[in-house]
This record gives structure tokens, C-alpha cells and sequence, in this order.
């Protein structure tokens, strides 16, 4: 986003650019950085289960929720990539944090790996 800002005086008004992001054909690359960095730093290793996706239409029409993530099923059954032509136009790049880099940062920022916000195991 700061790379499209000093770039801001070039584009359009309202100019709309895609991030491809980490691209996880299967489904399971998330729930395996995030087993991967908790297992690092010395915690038991999480246990993936599929979702109960048959639940949904039975309680969604008692929860919002439910009903926008029975909208959005689609999505997982169905591989959707945004196109980055855009971006790679105007930057020459696309500017990505490897997976597990980012992962272990936003655990360590919701505090799940034991740690303060200064690094320092806690009791």
C-alpha cells in the first residue's frame, strides 16, 4: 500500500490493485504455518479438524454469520486468484512476506506463542 501512495500523483482516482497473497491450492498451507511456528517455539502441536460445513444451513438462519459464510462456500470448493497484472504493472513486483514470517508475527501479536510484545517468554 506505501508503495502505491508514493506512486499516488500517477494513478487514477480510485485505482483498485490485487495482491495474489500466498496461493494454498489444497487448503491446508495456513493450518500447516501455523502448526509449524507453534511446534518452533515449543508448543504441543495443534490439531486440524475439517469444518462442519452441514451445520451451516441448519443454525444460519439463527446467526448472520452463518448465513454470509453459506454465501461464501463457493469459495472453498472453487479456486479464485485475483489478478495482479495491475500491480506488477505499476510496482514491477509484488511485494510478499513468506508465509511463515507472517504468520509467526500475527501469533506473536495475539499473544498465542508465550511471549510479550518485547519478545520475552512469559510466565
Amino acid at each position: 500500500m506505501a508503495l502505491l501512495l508514493d506512486r499516488a500523483d500517477g494513478l487514477e482516482p480510485f485505482a483498485r490493485f490485487h495482491m495474489g497473497g500466498h496461493w494454498d491450492p489444497d487448503g491446508r498451507a495456513m493450518a500447516d504455518a501455523i502448526r509449524r511456528i507453534v511446534v518452533r517455539y515449543g508448543g504441543r502441536e495443534p490439531r486440524v479438524t475439517r469444518f462442519p460445513w452441514w451445520i451451516v444451513p441448519l443454525l444460519a438462519p439463527f446467526d448472520e454469520s452463518l448465513r454470509e459464510m453459506r454465501e461464501v462456500r463457493r469459495f472453498w470448493r472453487e479456486p479464485l486468484r485475483l489478478d495482479t497484472s495491475r500491480l506488477l504493472d505499476v510496482l514491477g513486483f509484488e511485494p510478499h512476506t513468506p508465509l511463515d514470517e507472517a504468520v509467526e508475527a500475527t501469533l506473536q501479536g495475539l499473544g498465542c506463542l508465550g511471549l510479550s510484545s518485547s519478545g520475552l517468554a512469559t510466565a
